[in-house]
């Protein structure tokens, strides 16, 4: 089964955010690039996997699976 890596803002804190199949965020990071890279990296270990990368208005912007 495929897992589902989401990095997504909250604007409440100007943070960006690492969740796992809709559960508690597993991360919190000050620029997208870095949430990217974790949930890229939380990814790649847990395969198969994908990451969903999403703009401040919570559209998908950038999808990669990882086999």
């Amino acid at each position: 089964m495929i897992k589902e890596y989401a990095v997504v803002p909250n604007k409440d804190e100007n943070l960006w955010l690492v969740k796992l199949e809709d559960a508690a965020p597993a991360a919190q990071f000050g620029s997208r690039t870095a949430a990217v890279e974790e949930a890229e990296k939380m990814a790649k270990e847990n395969k198969p996997s994908k990451v969903t990368v999403m703009d401040d208005n919570h559209e998908v912007i950038d999808e990669k699976l990882f086999q």
